[in-house]
């Protein structure tokens, strides 16, 4: 696994806890609403639990991302379907102080090279806000190509909100 992400485990829930409440406000705008038990460590024990259930179906791959050895956010690739579709979803946060040094860039380059070949996925599509520039600079400098526009997307900060969709494909895919 590349450097910069590593499998999420459940002993990673006071560090996420803490890594959420320093950086609430900051991703707020970007995240649905959540309950306060969402930021404890119980919250983010039962949060990694559920989606390490998920894991092990192959329905998604959790992932840190890691800055000089720390926690700095999460990466998941969501929905993978197998198939004739061989596609997943993916979504991602950082702390705002690792932002602005290509951290995210990194990650999404590294979940993208994961899912085409320890997965064998012929796609991986992300969302964005509308108005989240930081995003939306990420996935182009990643190689994702815009294809559309999803009116009232996903209920993000309360509100139904517009999503640009990305996607990347794997050119070595058959």
């Amino acid at each position: 696994m590349p450097h910069r992400l590593r499998p999420v485990t459940v002993r990673d829930a006071a560090e996420l806890a803490e890594l959420l409440r320093r950086h609430r406000e900051f991703l707020a705008p970007w995240e649905p609403l959540r309950e306060e038990s969402y930021f404890t460590v119980a919250g983010q024990r039962a949060d990694i639990a559920a989606v390490l259930v998920r894991y092990e179906r192959g329905d998604a791959v959790p992932l840190v991302i890691l800055d000089d050895g720390t926690i700095a956010g999460r990466l998941t690739l969501n929905g993978v379907v197998r198939g004739p579709f061989q596609s997943c979803s993916m979504g991602y946060w950082l702390a705002e102080d690792r932002t602005g040094r290509g951290l995210a860039t990194q990650a999404v380059q590294a979940a993208v090279s994961l899912a085409f070949s320890e997965l064998g996925l012929h796609r991986v599509q992300a969302e964005t806000l509308t108005s989240n520039a930081a995003s939306r600079r990420v996935l182009a400098k990643a190689g994702f190509q815009e294809y559309g526009l999803a009116p009232r997307y996903l209920k993000i900060a309360g509100v139904w909100q517009d999503h640009v969709m990305y996607q990347r494909l794997n050119e070595q895919s058959g």
